[in-house]
């Protein structure tokens, strides 16, 4: 039996920019729920340790109620932020079918400020084909606005 066959194809979205802040500015705007909400969506439960869950609410689209349900699997402040992201439903295609993802920040100090990367992984293709395009082009646009937000922490 062909083993490519067996394996599902996972793709990443990965963005990478440096912002002109401390880390710790950084951090607390991708800790605080009423900053996230300002930057990303307004999460219901969120707290910054390993094992909690929380959700954000999106559009809901067929079977799916819109609810992404997430658990923080690593908390290191300052430095790195990792939440399992799922949601959608088995009777949709396209925008709403089932994603179990992964969102990890990871912070590097550097002499101009804080390295920012995003990555956004574990996306099966083709059937996560449209949330991976539309998150793609998305946490593109996520990102000035949570520079935004440390800016006004600064």
């Amino acid at each position: 039996m062909n083993d490519s066959i067996l394996k599902s194809d996972t793709h990443d979205i990965v963005v990478d920019e440096v912002f002109p802040h401390a880390s710790e500015t950084i951090w607390k705007a991708l800790t605080s729920g009423n900053l996230i909400g300002r930057w990303l969506m307004e999460p219901k439960g969120f707290e910054p340790v390993a094992g909690n869950r929380f959700t954000f609410q999106t559009t809901p689209a067929g079977g799916w109620d819109g609810t992404i349900n997430c658990q923080v699997l690593e908390a290191v402040p300052n430095e790195r932020l990792a939440y399992a992201w799922k949601g959608g439903h088995e009777g949709n295609t396209g925008y709403g079918s089932p994603l179990d993802t992964i969102v990890t920040w990871i912070l590097s100090q550097m002499p101009n400020g804080t390295r920012v990367r995003l990555i956004h992984s574990g996306f099966v293709l083709p059937k996560n084909n449209t949330a991976f395009e539309k998150m793609g082009e998305g946490w593109k646009k996520v990102l000035p606005k949570l520079r935004a937000v440390a800016d006004e922490q600064d």
